[in-house]
C-alpha cells in the first residue's frame, strides 16, 4: 500500500517543488520497501545490493551476447524462444 502512495503521491510533489523534470521513479523505487519486509532492514546494504543485481545482470547479458556472438546491447525485450531459436545451429533451423 505504502509502495502504491508513493508512486500516485511523490511524482506530483516532486514537479511541484521543481526537485524533477520527470519525476516517475524506476523498478528501483520499490525494491527498498521490498527489502525491508522480508527483513533486511540494514540500509547500508541497499546500494550494495543494487549495485550487485546490476553486475550480475550485465555479466549474463554478456554471456549470452558472447554465445549468440553479437555485441551487448540493451533490448527493451528478449524472450526465451527467441534466445533459443538464435541458439539453435543453422542445420537444425
Amino acid at each position: 500500500k505504502m509502495v502504491d502512495a508513493i508512486f500516485r503521491i511523490v511524482p506530483g510533489v516532486l514537479k511541484e517543488q521543481g526537485k524533477a523534470k520527470d519525476p516517475w521513479p524506476n523498478v528501483d523505487a520499490v525494491s527498498g520497501a521490498l527489502l525491508y519486509h522480508f527483513g533486511l532492514t540494514e540500509f547500508d546494504f541497499y546500494t550494495v545490493l543494487f549495485g550487485v543485481s546490476r553486475a550480475l545482470g550485465m555479466c549474463a547479458q554478456l554471456v549470452i551476447n558472447r554465445a549468440l556472438g553479437i555485441p551487448i546491447t540493451r533490448p527493451k525485450s528478449v524472450s526465451t524462444e527467441w534466445l533459443k531459436s538464435k541458439a539453435k545451429p543453422a542445420s537444425a533451423a
